[in-house]
């Protein structure tokens, strides 16, 4: 029996059209060999799995070519080709410098460095994984790699350029592999599936290239596996199985049932995952990147970078187009936090639960949100005048008194006593205190009212003039008490100084849209009463912008943002100078 070679080793590429997702790369190595420019140095960084050594094989090779043709590839037929070919080649030197990283075996290099080549012009030494040579080592390399013979040219290669010295950086050409994207592996992937006989489905030849994660190696050793496992017929359910992958009709599930705020499906659902024995971080993962997959959904122009096989890309069209964009963005943020608690939480599974629970809640609280939008402009005429008189005590009338009960009373208290009240005298009216939580909520306290005499509040009063310190303290009362409710509209307001303009309308400059409409949506008919009744004036408007910087100028630098805040908020300016404070 023939021994079996890996398909890694056996459909390694031989010349430069090969390599898979490195265009620029050969291009430029290439290029330079028809233009015989050629340095002494070349450094070859990049994940593993990419292509380094074997560009840097195929470099070698090339330019020792006697015969090159005219697109720069080496012809395979003379004497230097064929004793590559046949790892008989004494021109080409591989050295692994993970084993070979000390002082003595750098001076074996340079020694041998001096010996020129016995056929074709250069001498190539590879050095793979240089990022494991010491510092003496590196030290006592840097004048042979400075300086070397004419016949000498080093391929230096590694995973970890940023353990390299900057002195042996600053004497190579340095050249960053990519990772190869998912379409591309596909495409190799099918090639080397014709070749082998094997029939793939599309979709299973793409949970190989995803789980690679960019390493053309990674794929091919999957495929491999996949192919012992399920001989010549390569199905993605057997693909999911064997590299215990999570199939995408779960997520497509969990965030349907999430959308329509089926709490008990996703618990059934997100249970069936852990008994199959996924765990809830990797869980949460997928889930994350689905979410992140539908919002890329929406749009014809980032479509492009869902990475999935076409029909599993037109699933995530159809359900992008179902859901609400702020429920993907509220679910997002919610998954985030899960994943970013979830090695400290004590018991992990309710973690992931309570963070389901609360994806399914973002509908349900949508339109709570909806019914309060609704119902506060109601709730503002019946409160508007925050200070109520209570009815005075109701005295008998005398016949045929035509007189009308008085608004606090109403008609059908009136109607209930069978008496018609008196108006209250300036001497005898009562008004109610009112506490913080009434101000800025606008409920209306049923217990522990306390009366105490106060002048009767004229008409006129209830469109007054105020002066800005009065609108800055209300403003500053609402933003407290927004504290628990919303910590990032109370941050907001307390940043930001209230403007008054003529027209009794108090302009808010917000930072962006989305904060915008947040605001607009939840907060802006409560803090509009609120400086209504506070201020007592029913005139008053609040409007919102969105404020962009001069000219759309991008703010580098910290004073540049001071600055930008101080224009807003002239009190930093005062901080800054009583603190004595500085720019980091």
């Amino acid at each position: 029996m023939d021994n079996f070679i890996v398909s890694a080793r056996k459909y390694r590429p031989a010349t430069f059209d090969m390599v898979v997702g490195q265009d620029t790369i050969t291009t430029t190595l290439r290029n330079a060999i028809k233009n015989n420019l050629l340095a002494q140095a070349y450094l070859f960084c990049g994940p593993r799995g990419v292509g380094k050594t074997t560009c840097a094989r195929i470099f070698a090779k090339t330019i020792n070519c006697s015969e090159p043709g005219p697109d720069g590839e080496a012809c395979d037929k003379c004497e230097s080709c064929k004793s590559f070919n046949s790892q008989a080649s004494f021109n080409i030197h591989e050295l692994d410098a993970a084993s070979n990283n000390s002082v003595d075996d750098i001076r074996n290099l340079t020694d041998q460095v001096r010996i020129p080549p016995q056929i074709g012009k250069f001498s190539v030494y590879i050095i793979d994984e240089v990022h494991m040579l010491s510092t003496a080592a590196f030290n006592a390399f840097l004048k042979t790699l400075e300086e070397p013979p004419s016949h000498a040219i080093f391929i230096l290669a590694t995973t970890e350029k940023h353990k390299i010295i900057p002195t042996i950086l600053s004497r190579c050409q340095i050249f960053d592999f990519n990772r190869i994207n998912v379409d591309d592996i596909v495409q190799r992937l099918s090639w080397v599936a014709g070749n082998e006989g094997v029939n793939a489905e599309h979709e299973a030849l793409h949970v190989i290239a995803t789980k690679a994660d960019g390493a053309m190696r990674d794929a091919l050793s999957i495929f491999d596996q996949i192919v012992s496992f399920s001989g010549k017929n390569i199905t993605y359910s057997d693909v999911i199985a064997n590299l215990n992958v999570l199939d995408y009709e779960y997520f497509f599930r969990i965030t349907a049932a999430a959308m329509e705020g089926d709490v008990t499906s996703v618990l059934l659902i997100y249970n069936e995952i852990l008994n199959k024995g996924f765990d809830g971080y990797n869980f949460m993962a997928g889930l994350n990147n689905h979410l992140r997959d539908l919002l890329v959904s929406r749009d014809e122009a980032t479509v492009k970078l869902l990475e999935t096989s076409p029909s599993i890309r037109q699933r995530y069209r159809e359900q992008a187009v179902r859901a609400a964009l702020a429920f993907i963005y509220e679910a997002l943020d919610i998954g985030s936090q899960c994943m970013l608690n979830f090695r400290a939480s004590k018991n992990q599974r309710l973690h992931v639960e309570l963070a389901l629970l609360r994806m399914c809640n973002i509908s349900a609280g949508k339109v709570t949100d909806e019914i309060k939008k609704k119902a506060e402009p109601r709730q503002l005429e019946e409160e508007q005048d925050f200070k109520v008189a209570p009815p005075a005590k109701s005295t008998p009338a005398p016949a045929g008194s035509t007189t009308a009960p008085p608004a606090a009373a109403g008609a059908e208290g009136a109607a209930r006593s069978g008496t018609t009240p008196q108006k209250p005298s300036s001497a005898t009216n009562e008004t109610r205190k009112v506490s913080i939580r009434e101000v800025i909520t606008g409920a209306k306290a049923t217990e522990n009212v306390v009366n105490e005499p106060e002048p009767e509040i004229s008409a006129a009063e209830t469109d007054r003039e105020f002066s800005q310190d009065e609108l800055r303290e209300a403003w500053t009362l609402f933003a407290a008490a927004m504290k628990e409710e919303s910590p990032r509209i109370s941050v907001t307001l307390s940043s930001v100084s209230p403007e008054l303009l003529p027209d009794r309308t108090i302009m808010l400059r917000l930072d962006n849209s989305a904060l915008k409409e947040t605001f607009d949506h939840n907060f802006k008919a409560r803090l509009e009463g609120h400086l209504r009744r506070t201020l007592q004036n029913g005139q008053l408007k609040l409007q919102t912008t969105v404020e962009s910087t001069e000219r759309g100028e991008i703010l580098y630098s910290p004073e540049q943002k001071f600055n930008h805040l101080a224009a807003r908020n002239p009190a930093l300016k005062d901080l800054k100078k009583t603190f004595n404070l500085d720019f980091e």
